[in-house]
Formats: C-alpha cells, structure tokens, sequence
C-alpha cells in the first residue's frame, strides 16, 4: 500500500475509535485534501462511514477521488462502488481495524 494510502487507514481508524463505530472511513482527493468519517445511525438518516466521508468531500468541493479506505469489523464488506459514482475511480482499500 502507498504511504499515502497508509495515513487513510490510520485516519479512518481514528474516526472508527472516536464515534465507537464499527466501520470507519476516510478518502483523498484530487488535491491531496482528505476526509474522515465514521457510520451515522440517526433515527431520520443512516449512512455508511464510506458514504459520509464521500458526502463531507463532495460538500466540500472535491471534483474527484484518489484512494478510500474502509476500516471495518465486517470480514465480508464490500465496497458501495456506487457511493464513488462521478468522482472518478479512486483505489479502495477495505482493511480490518
């Protein structure tokens, strides 16, 4: 894994551990700018970690995606490619916390 891409794990890590989370997710993008975010589970919204951290880059201005990576405690996860869609095709790591 890239050395950038390793700063990804240990971002989304930290948002796992922060929010008691099971799934943590963070995301570059074409700048070099990066976004973190955990799983939100409200009664009115749910989203994954991966689709957060996608929405915090987007509302942020981000046009594309270098890397994501998904820290997760689902052996089996797979990864949304959906939540990606119009923002290029970034590399997707999904790694165990």
């Amino acid at each position: 894994m890239d050395p950038e891409d390793d700063k990804l794990v240990t971002l989304a890590r930290s948002a796992r551990a922060r929010a008691g989370s099971s799934e943590g997710a963070a995301v570059r993008d074409e700048i070099g700018r990066t976004y973190v975010a955990a799983t939100v589970t409200l009664p009115a919204l749910s989203l994954t970690a991966l689709q957060a951290a996608v929405a915090s880059a987007a509302s942020s201005g981000a046009t594309a995606l270098e890397a994501a990576v998904v820290v997760t405690t689902h052996a089996e996860a797979e990864v949304d490619r959906e939540v990606l869609a119009g923002l290029g095709e970034p590399v997707v790591h999904v790694v165990a916390p």
